[in-house]
């Protein structure tokens, strides 16, 4: 409800004036903190709107917001790619109401009020392509092992306007990988038209490795007990007849009783009852069908509240960045989830470049709490070194963090990578109804 007395001008204009002097305050040492791990010139502008950005974000506004309104002024909401120049812009209308303009710098310039906005296009036409005519969004294709064998796959992906095509890594071979590369190119000469190759690191995604039960119709039931090892063989109590082992056995070392442990993109929820050095007991507490659910080999396994202290590059990854850092336009790496992690990832692929070869712009998955509560130091660590974007794997963050917090987690990364002049990707069935059946579902539509 707004107030029935509206604030004087003149005391709506100290409010900005002072929010102006503790953002930029504020924002400049964010700034400092990060400007020696910034090598490209081109980011410090970025940089310290993204600071200027996080220092507003601090501050209680409903209550200047709701001031504001009430005299027709901006609400200071919608200013992630011009933080400062926004604020100036309301601070310079107030003071022309009050009379006080010699004490007030002049109107920002609209080019500087838009700098953000031409940065960001800017930014995504380097790594994702110059977008077509009447078009401001890239479309990314992922495609596996049939890209190889079937050129006219590929050209026609290119030719129907796919702007970026996705090899993931956890998949195929570097043969296969060649021969879509060389399907890309000869689709880029046929079409005349620019596809960039994005290569994704598998990265340390924890998956069953094996099973063993002495009923090959047992299922993961409410209430069963099983364990999760760190290698075969292990022995353990007669009522737990459901084994298996986990892909990365580093990580059960970092599970604490108590904690969930998530199996196959969340059909099936369980906590840690013991730990033991061998491996974890976990009871399943959920499943998304009564009579439960079989479990196989590759499910994939997610541990949302545990602090894994996990290397985000493994053996297989620096093997794999052989390949990648000398033919991929574009690296994604995943279970990014703060500044040393890209520092990594970034650290390897230098490692990994050839001297004539420049360096490929980057991608990194955000997909644990982790990561979003460490987005501003990813992007200002990253940033700072390369052409860089960020994008939302919808499917892991949905797994990590709940549905119920997926919407507001999602916006949240894209305010603060618009802050930044960050491309974004949104990921994981985006339009999947549409493109199966030609009809999209009411979700792929807004």
């Amino acid at each position: 409800m707004l107030s029935e007395n509206r604030p004087l001008p003149n005391e709506l204009l100290d409010k900005m004036l002072e929010l102006r002097a503790d953002v930029y305050q504020n924002g400049r040492n964010l700034y400092e903190r990060w400007k020696p791990s910034i090598i490209q010139k081109e980011f410090r502008g970025s940089a310290k709107n993204l600071a200027y950005y996080l220092a507003l974000r601090q501050k209680d506004l409903r209550g200047l917001q709701e001031e504001l309104s009430t005299w027709g002024l901006s609400s200071l909401g919608r200013l992630e790619s011009r933080t400062l120049s926004t604020i100036d812009a309301v601070i310079v209308t107030l003071a022309k109401v009050c009379g006080r303009e010699k004490d007030i710098v002049k109107y920002p310039k609209k080019s500087s009020f838009f700098a953000g906005h031409h940065k960001l296009k800017q930014n995504s036409e380097i790594i994702f392509g110059e977008m077509p005519p009447g078009r401001n969004t890239a479309i990314m294709v992922t495609v596996g092992k049939e890209a190889a064998e079937n050129n006219s796959l590929v050209r026609d992906l290119v030719e129907a306007g796919t702007n970026v095509l996705r090899i993931n890594c956890a998949h195929d071979s570097p043969d296969i990988w060649a021969k879509i590369i060389a399907n890309v190119r000869a689709a880029e000469e046929s079409t005349g038209k620019t596809c960039r190759v994005l290569m994704d690191i598998a990265g340390p995604k924890a998956r069953i490795s094996w099973i063993m039960s002495g009923d090959r119709r047992d299922r993961a039931v409410v209430g069963k007990r099983l364990f999760l090892s760190k290698k075969e063989g292990a022995n353990m109590d007669d009522d737990i007849t459901l084994k298996m082992g986990c892909s990365l056995p580093q990580a059960l070392d970092d599970l604490l009783p108590g904690e969930s442990v998530l199996f196959d993109d969340g059909v099936i929820e369980g906590v840690v009852e013991e730990k033991f050095n061998d491996g974890v007991v976990v009871r399943i507490n959920k499943t998304d069908k009564p009579n439960g659910i079989r479990l196989k080999a590759d499910n994939g396994l997610n541990f949302p509240k545990s602090n894994l202290t996990l290397s985000v590059i493994t053996e297989k990854d620096s093997k794999d960045l052989d390949f990648v850092s000398a033919n991929a336009d574009i690296v994604g790496f995943s279970f990014i989830k703060n500044a040393a992690d890209i520092r990594q990832c970034l650290d390897e692929i230098q490692e990994h470049l050839a001297e004539d070869r420049p360096f490929p712009s980057v991608i990194a998955k955000i997909e644990t709490l982790q990561g979003i509560s460490n987005l501003s130091s990813i992007i200002a660590e990253a940033g700072g070194r390369c052409n860089f974007a960020v994008m939302v794997a919808r499917g892991d963050l949905a797994v990590e963090t709940g549905y119920s917090r997926l919407a507001e987690l999602q916006q949240q990364i894209l305010w603060l990578s618009e802050a930044a002049d960050i491309p974004t990707i949104w990921a994981t069935e985006v339009l999947d109804n549409m493109v199966k059946t030609g009809i999209p579902t009411r979700a792929e539509v807004t």
